[in-house]
């Protein structure tokens, strides 16, 4: 029997080589805290590694100020830890719907390594990539199998009212398309 259902939603941010800075910590922070405790909230972000030394600290530092009334808490990959505070990663945080201002964050080496990690973890639900390289975002829209895979965007756009559909309702996981 098929029908439309709605899960979990281990959704995922990646932050390619060449994605503007500023528009990803926008899109971060809306991803994460603009309502941590539903589904279509991130909570992986995968940096690529060329990023990471200057991205991640700015990243720590939006998400956990002082001015915030929730600080986010991190779990870190080894590489991530170079670059900001958190705890170590365990085994099973990729594959944890937090619920909450919890992310897990991972460095990672290519848009493909990116899109492996996805494939492995994802409950296919909102996945997005930020990017300003074309060949980059279209490979990720092809290859990521999840009901709404966005470039530059928020997957908190994965909600019914976003969608038109009114009040927020239960949508599909399965593809959109």
């Amino acid at each position: 029997e098929t029908g439309i259902a709605t899960g979990t939603g281990i959704c995922h941010v990646y932050v390619e080589k060449t994605a503007n800075q500023d528009m990803a910590l926008k899109i971060i922070e809306n991803a994460k805290t603009s309502r941590p405790s539903v589904c279509n909230a991130a909570e992986v972000l995968l940096v690529h590694e060329n990023m990471a030394p200057a991205f991640l600290p700015r990243l720590e530092q939006l998400l956990t100020a002082e001015c915030r009334q929730k600080k986010c808490a991190f779990r870190l990959c080894e590489k991530a830890a170079r670059y900001m505070k958190g705890t170590l990663a365990g085994e099973a945080d990729f594959d944890t719907e937090f619920l909450d201002y919890v992310l897990a964050v991972k460095v990672v080496d290519s848009t493909a390594d990116a899109i492996a990690h996805i494939g492995a973890h994802s409950t296919h639900h909102s996945d997005a990539i930020i990017t300003e390289n074309d060949t980059a975002a279209q490979l990720f829209t092809r290859l990521v199998d999840s009901a709404a895979v966005y470039v530059n965007a928020s997957t908190r756009f994965t909600d019914g009212g976003e969608f038109g559909f009114g009040a927020e309702i239960g949508i599909s996981t399965q593809k959109l398309h």
